[in-house]
């Protein structure tokens, strides 16, 4: 994928917010910043630490990383936590 076909993707998007599926079928907007549970140890952050995306982003393959404290870590190392 070339940075316009990138572009052109992003046109769709926004980091200050994340469409997700809840466990019973919902589809439901949240915005940052949300709280996550960390699944693994990685970079700073420890397993069962809940911590605050501050950003979503995406990658030049279109893989999404969340911001945390200034860094970015790829979604899959977290579980979105809804009220």
């Amino acid at each position: 994928m070339d940075k316009y076909e990138l572009a052109e993707q992003l046109k769709y998007s926004s980091s200050e917010w994340l469409y997700v599926v809840t466990w019973n079928n919902i589809l439901k907007q949240i915005f940052c910043p949300f709280k996550v549970l960390v699944m693994i140890d990685i970079g700073s952050l420890r397993k069962g630490q809940i911590v605050s995306v501050e950003a979503v982003k995406v990658t030049m393959e279109l893989k999404t990383v969340f911001v945390i404290d200034g860094s970015a870590y790829f979604y899959y190392y977290f579980n979105i936590l809804i009220d």
